[in-house]
């Protein structure tokens, strides 16, 4: 086991080792971000973009984004391009590995706190001047900081959230953010149809629930669902409580609020992507949510959230909400979100939305 985890430290090393170039960072010209990873993890970024583009609006941001996440920067101004990568498929990926690298950037952003040996291979053939990284942890018994591949580490400070870490690594550009709020720019059709869709209800509070996350264990059961909307119900009768969903499970969701057999409970429209999504929760009311990426859109238009968090402190400072108009919820366990207490998603949903009405 011990000569297993020297023979890795020593690939780790190799692969990890390159020759110094000279060259200045606060000349870049072409920047690449890697950001091949959840939808959540995206909008967190989104203020390193717009921040890095408004300092310097003549520098080319490309993203390295992934399928899932990619539509988080549809119609981003402060993003030039996007191109999909599939992290777990390196063959797939080579066309577009050798394109990136014909294109010589100049900067490569890699957001892994951890040695990530996917992200470390695709540095290897993009090959850019110079690579900036969040100070990693090591791995295999070698340290971040001997991992000659990076060329700058920026801060990671122990009570730190994802937002501020990931915005630090603007630092070796000198750039000092103005704003850290995360932004998502649906297109006004999509305002519209969510407009339209709500006319109906305008004389309602109208709150959205989003049942689960990417990441199992991350999932309101019906049983807590039901007893939920019942509850807010009975808080206050003057509300719609609309049923948020992917198009994956959308037949799910439907047969689900009929199930309810709640006049007040409907699924939402159906949507395609994840800007159909945020245009819709920028209209809300509230929402309720697991820890998940809706709670980061709601964020973004500072619409009132309550989220249902597992009982992990370090996962709720690197991912918590980061609204002024957000409170969580925890679970009893560390690794789901069941075991919460629903009269405390109540009290706080009431809460909210008098604060919200004041």
């Amino acid at each position: 086991m011990h000569s297993s985890k020297k023979l890795k430290a020593y690939f780790l090393r190799l692969l990890t080792h390159k020759k110094t170039t000279t060259f200045d960072i606060k000349n870049a010209k072409n920047i690449l971000f890697f950001r091949y990873d959840r939808i959540g993890d995206m909008v967190i970024t989104t203020p390193v973009f717009r921040e890095l583009k408004l300092a310097f609006p003549e520098i080319y941001i490309t993203v390295l984004a992934s399928k899932v996440n990619r539509g988080v920067l549809v119609n981003n101004p402060y993003v030039d391009k996007v191109y999909i990568n599939y992290k777990n498929n390196l063959f797939r990926d080579l066309p577009t590995l050798l394109k990136l690298r014909n294109k010589k950037y100049d900067v490569c952003v890699e957001f892994d706190h951890s040695v990530i040996p996917h992200s470390i291979v695709r540095l290897r053939i993009i090959k850019p001047k110079k690579i900036i990284s969040v100070v990693k942890d090591g791995r295999y018994g070698v340290k971040g900081s001997e991992l000659e591949l990076y060329d700058y580490f920026t801060e990671k400070s122990k009570d730190a959230h994802f937002r501020d870490i990931w915005l630090n690594t603007l630092n070796p550009f000198l750039v000092k953010p103005k704003s850290k709020k995360y932004e998502l720019f649906c297109t006004n059709q999509q305002k519209n149809k969510a407009i339209d869709y709500l006319l109906a209800f305008q004389q309602k509070i109208i709150i959205g629930i989003n049942i689960e996350g990417a990441v199992k264990g991350k999932k309101i059961t019906s049983d807590n669902l039901k007893k939920i909307c019942t509850s807010l119900y009975q808080a206050k009768k003057d509300l719609v409580i609309i049923l948020l969903s992917s198009p994956e499970v959308y037949s799910d969701i439907v047969k689900l609020s009929q199930q309810m057999h709640l006049s007040y409970v409907i699924p939402s429209y159906k949507t395609k992507t994840i800007l159909d999504v945020a245009a819709l929760i920028e209209q809300l009311n509230l929402v309720i949510s697991p820890d998940t990426s809706i709670v980061h859109i709601a964020s973004a238009f500072d619409v009132p959230v309550v989220s249902i968090h597992e009982n992990n402190t370090d996962s709720f400072r690197l991912f918590g909400p980061k609204s002024k108009f957000s409170r969580t919820v925890f679970s009893e366990f560390s690794d789901r979100v069941d075991g919460y207490n629903i009269d405390n998603i109540i009290r706080d949903s009431m809460d909210l939305l008098k604060n919200n009405e004041s």
